[in-house]
């Protein structure tokens, strides 16, 4: 029996979002100020933050998240694509498509050949980092099914990058995604209000909130030193799930060293054949562009990551105040890149992009479409990622890394029109690279990429 966890003090963030409604224009101008060192800020900040409404404070604050995620990350976007590779599960989560009494929901597990088949079909596209995420049924999607479908997509394709979100695991397990070459390891709490958890995850592996909340603890001692961590925006009150995460964050640091490498912000959904009828606490477009900046301003090493749950031209907006990793052409259903069922679905999309015109719209924003893999490769991940990002010195390979990726996605997959926009883009950020030396090795290496060479970073 595992026992309850202390570190998501919830009488604390009660009392922190109270003293944080009583506030003045100076004291967030300092707050923010004191962010655009790129050291993060605390948790009685953050809850002043929170209750931001005026207009002029609030750009100021977009501002201060552009600011630092330009300034560390520098201008570049990750894309990425989730694979699912199951729909069936044993939980009976209120809010989710794939919840066991849902009686609407075509069922499937893919076959390790069908797995494989929507990788192909992803890396057509030009994809070269996947998520694999499946629902929670221990007999049809254990740690085997993980370790098996990236070994077999490694070995058939170029994908590069395979992270995995997935349940609650043992040490052991992960000790195997460890062995089989996992990028980053991520699970959601989805609420950090025990009562709401309870009330959520009536039945099934998932009802217990401790289990759960420990699960990237186990992931650190089995050596997985990538994680990402989310909670589903819209469940309880949004102000109390940001304290909650960022107290989740502090414990990984305090415990382990190293914070989280990621963190999603999915705004709840519907469902086909969800229980919830309605969002129990509704987070507006405006709350929810102030929650992304005062992640990227409270917690600057870290991704932020958001999903095609959001319409494309709020997505957009975002790209400036502080995302830095987006899906792009996704499908939340099991073989959905290879043909569609409408009845197998997770949640409903709101972007259908597909990948080119995501790619066209970064560019349009100033930035650069990423398919970089290299820090994975390279080992800076854990500490020794959390060393160049915190000091804001990741811009220096991320830059060029973006670059070298893009030049590749662009020979290999764009259109004449994406490619002419792209080349422009590129021209620009070689422009950006600070280092002399750098540059000059960049440039070195698109050479050798027009050339007909693949895979080349730093």
């Amino acid at each position: 029996m595992i026992e309850k966890v202390n570190f998501i003090k919830e009488d604390q963030i009660f009392s922190l979002l109270e003293k944080g409604k009583i506030t003045d224009k100076n004291e967030i101008r300092e707050i923010l100020a004191k962010a655009r060192d790129c050291r993060g800020i605390n948790l009685e900040e953050v809850a002043k933050l929170l209750y931001l409404e005026d207009e002029e404070l609030l750009n100021e604050l977009y501002d201060a998240a552009k600011y630092i995620k330009d300034r560390i990350y520098g201008k570049r976007v990750v894309l990425f694509a989730p694979l699912y590779t199951s729909n069936e599960c044993t939980n009976n989560c209120l809010y989710c498509g794939f919840r066991h009494d849902n009686k609407e929901l075509h069922r499937r597990t893919l076959s390790l050949e069908e797995i494989v088949n929507e990788a192909k079909a992803l890396e057509r596209q030009g994809h070269k980092r996947l998520l694999l995420i499946c629902g929670e049924d221990p007999r049809k999607t254990n740690v085997k099914h993980f370790t098996d479908a990236m070994d077999a997509i490694y070995k058939a394709t170029d994908i590069r990058r395979i992270n995995i979100e997935a349940a609650p695991m043992t040490v052991e397990d992960y000790k195997e995604l460890k062995k089989a070459g996992i990028g980053t390891y991520v699970i959601f709490q989805e609420t950090y209000h025990r009562e709401t958890y309870k009330i959520m995850h009536p039945v099934g592996m998932k009802a217990n909130y401790d289990w759960r909340i420990t699960a990237i603890d186990r992931a650190f001692e089995a050596g997985i030193d990538d994680v990402g961590v989310g909670a589903l925006l819209g469940l309880y009150n949004y102000r109390f799930e940001v304290l909650g995460l960022l107290m989740h964050c502090m414990h990984f640091e305090e415990k382990f060293g190293v914070g989280p490498h990621t963190i999603s912000v999915p705004r709840l959904r519907p469902a086909l054949g969800g229980a919830l009828k309605e969002v129990p606490y509704n987070v507006s477009d405006k709350d929810f562009k102030k929650i992304v900046a005062i992640f990227r301003i409270a917690v600057p090493y870290t991704g932020i990551i958001l999903s095609t749950r959001e319409r494309a031209e709020f997505r957009d907006e975002l790209l400036s105040v502080g995302i830095s990793q987006i899906s792009a052409g996704s499908k939340t259903n099991p073989g959905g890149y290879e043909e569609d069922d409408d009845h197998a679905d997770q949640f409903e999309i709101s972007d259908n992009r597909s990948l080119p015109k995501m790619m066209e719209t970064i560019c349009q924003k100033g930035y650069i479409p990423s398919f970089c893999t290299a820090c994975y490769r390279r080992c800076r991940t854990g500490e020794n990622f959390m060393e160049y990002a915190k000091a804001g010195d990741i811009h220096e390979f991320c830059q060029p890394n973006a670059i070298l990726t893009f030049k590749e996605n662009l020979m290999d997959y764009a259109d004449e029109s994406l490619r002419k926009m792209g080349e422009e883009i590129i021209l620009k950020a070689l422009e950006e690279i600070d280092d002399d030396k750098m540059r000059t090795l960049t440039i070195a290496k698109l050479d050798e990429i027009e050339k007909g060479k693949r895979d080349l970073y730093f």
